[in-house]
């Protein structure tokens, strides 16, 4: 597996419902990406859960915006007149990650939408498993594009990284959270699809995903690990989780009864 690498050749405008201030961007390709910036709050940690939670997705056949790693050089953001979105960009020289821009899409209105049980199911099950905070009735980090469903977000998934020496508190966690899913009432089928979930995500294909991890998103001032372990540490959580994939969908059914 790889991504594709462009080049941000103008800043287009911010999209300030972030609260990490990405951006609408075009790239070298001709192409225009909301651009998550290393530069930002939580740093390269977010982009990284940004990356495993979307190609995880895209494993499971479910639909999200094309992921790219586009480059920032040193030049670029010069003559923005926002102090704040200069000091970012300037933060964020190097390595980046974008997601194609959805042209039209709007966002998700779960009372104007319904969504297919299965696709619902699918969807919970992948948050469960990552961790992900961030799919509510308040911020569904979801589009609506051309009749269909798509992911965006994920970069509030996979909180362990930033205690580290508690991710085997989080490998065992039923991740309460979930009752707080916006598609909780409508995935009715949670039991079902979590022995076709586990059969796409072998040990193999989590490690193909967290390869994908750039070098230099791994060098954390706060961690004593090698890139190559700290990518280790990540395919553990996942395939130690995906084996236990139980104890999240046993909690999420519960949630789900106390809804209906």
């Amino acid at each position: 597996m790889e991504l594709r690498t462009a080049n941000v050749t103008r800043y287009i405008m911010p999209l300030r419902e972030g609260g990490s201030l990405p951006a609408l961007a075009e790239a070298d390709d001709g192409f225009n990406y909301v651009v998550k910036f290393r530069g930002a709050g939580h740093g390269t940690k977010a982009l990284i859960a940004e990356l495993l939670g979307g190609e995880i997705a895209r494993a499971l056949g479910l639909r999200v915006p094309e992921l790219v790693f586009l480059e920032l050089d040193e030049a670029f953001g010069r003559t923005e007149g926002d102090e704040e979105i200069q000091d970012l960009l300037r933060a964020s020289r190097g390595l980046n990650l974008g997601l194609h821009f959805l042209s039209g899409a709007l966002a998700f209105d779960p009372v104007a939408t319904t969504v297919d049980p299965t696709l619902a199911s699918q969807v919970v099950w992948l948050d469960a498993l990552l961790t992900n905070i961030d799919r509510t009735v308040k911020n569904t980090n979801m589009l609506t594009w051309h009749k269909e469903l798509w992911l965006i977000d994920h970069g509030t998934s996979l909180y362990f990284h930033y205690t580290p020496t508690t991710r085997r508190k989080h490998i065992l966690s039923p991740f309460p959270q979930v009752k707080d899913h916006v598609l909780l009432p409508r995935a009715s089928f949670i039991a079902e699809v979590d022995a076709g979930c586990k059969a796409l995500l072998t040990p193999g294909k989590i490690e193909e995903i967290t390869m994908l991890i750039p070098g230099d998103w791994l060098l954390w001032s706060d961690a004593e690990e090698t890139p190559e372990q700290l990518r280790e540490m990540y395919a553990q959580f996942l395939t130690e989780r995906i084996a236990r994939s139980e104890l999240f969908v046993n909690e999420a059914l519960h949630a789900r009864e106390l809804l209906i």
